[in-house]
């Protein structure tokens, strides 16, 4: 729709805007309202899927439900019953997908009673292990078919809330990795199922936010935790189909063997190397497709490298076996990727 407007409606028009601009601040430099957490007491968090009330008696009205995991700050207490604010309504993960403007104010926290049985208060004794087990528990649910449809989220908040509420808990490190891990693998499923998922550059795929794994290495250098998620980094920079282009693998292994050198003691040490090393055999029948014997050589000798260091440094390991198994398919001459050439 186009408005056509006369001169003089636009001129009083601009006084008025000019006026409003100089008595109220540039919306660029106004940062956005932060909500309030009315910090009354002692934060908690629910085991269990909890009744809100609007007083300290199961036959009052409800208000809501506490989710497995959800923060609440305990205001008051009433012989079995707490008076809380609790975060109900918020998914507390940042969506990459959300609107920069035009969004909502975040609601504030409801304030209602709660039953104090499978509560846990940040000043309760062993309360971080209770915690770590519960999603430990739910974690375990959520790989089972049987199990609650969001036994993953629930185990992602729990986790979270160790390292909130205990922060000097030696658990907070592995708690940290394994909700940025849930919160990753959810993500990487989602973008599976797109349609750029069989885009070939990186930059064309669904990518998972890096945020939550970006500080856990930071946080955490060289550490088990740190050293994981630097490995689940990686999955941004892969190719979605290498659509029989040498290109990814070519980058691909590079990757794989910098982070191996990198974190040469660390968890996936193994694992990365080993993916190398498919990535080399996989070049030597790429490059034999098209007739570059010279490069087919040279990666077929990398892979065979890549292996001998594996077998020194990690002879036990099922990785160390199975690029040794494709260095006898190599050195047989039976095709890797593609198709069958026999």
């Amino acid at each position: 729709m186009v408005f056509v407007m006369k001169t003089r409606t636009i001129a009083p028009l601009l006084v008025v805007l000019s006026v409003l601009c100089a008595a109220l601040p540039a919306l660029g430099d106004k940062k956005p309202q932060q909500p309030i957490k009315p910090m009354a007491g002692p934060r908690a968090t629910a085991l269990r899927v909890t009744w809100i009330y609007v007083a300290p008696d199961i036959g009052s009205q409800k208000l809501d439900r506490a989710q497995i995991g959800r923060e609440l700050v305990v205001a008051e207490k009433n012989g079995p019953w707490m008076r809380v604010y609790a975060n109900t309504d918020i998914e507390e993960s940042r969506d990459k997908d959300a609107p920069l403007i035009g969004t909502d104010e975040t609601p504030p926290p409801i304030s209602g009673w709660v039953q104090a049985r499978g509560i846990v208060e940040e000043t309760k004794a062993n309360g971080d292990q209770i915690l770590m087990g519960e999603a430990a528990n739910q974690e375990s649910l959520a790989s089972d078919p049987r199990g609650p449809a969001i036994a993953a989220k629930s185990a992602r908040l729990l986790y979270r809330r160790i390292v909130e509420m205990f922060p000097n808990s030696p658990l907070v490190p592995e708690a940290a990795w394994r909700a940025a891990d849930i919160l990753w693998q959810l993500q990487k499923a989602d973008a599976a199922n797109r349609p750029s998922a069989k885009e070939r550059d990186p930059y064309m795929r669904d990518q998972m936010d890096e945020e939550e794994m970006k500080k856990v290495v930071k946080l955490y250098p060289h550490s088990r935790q740190g050293d994981l998620a630097a490995f689940e980094l990686i999955d941004n920079k892969l190719c979605g189909d290498w659509q029989g282009s040498p290109k990814c693998p070519e980058k691909e292994a590079e990757i794989y063997e910098k982070y191996a050198a990198e974190y040469s003691d660390g968890p996936r040490a193994a694992q990365a190397l080993y993916q190398a090393v498919y990535r080399q055999a996989v070049l030597v029948d790429m490059y034999s497709a098209d007739g570059s014997d010279k490069k087919a050589d040279e990666a077929h000798g990398h892979a065979k490298d890549l292996a001998a260091r594996m077998k020194d440094k990690f002879p036990q390991s099922d990785y160390t076996a199975r690029a040794l198994a494709l260095v006898y398919k190599l050195d047989e001459g039976v095709p890797v990727y593609g198709i069958d050439r026999d």
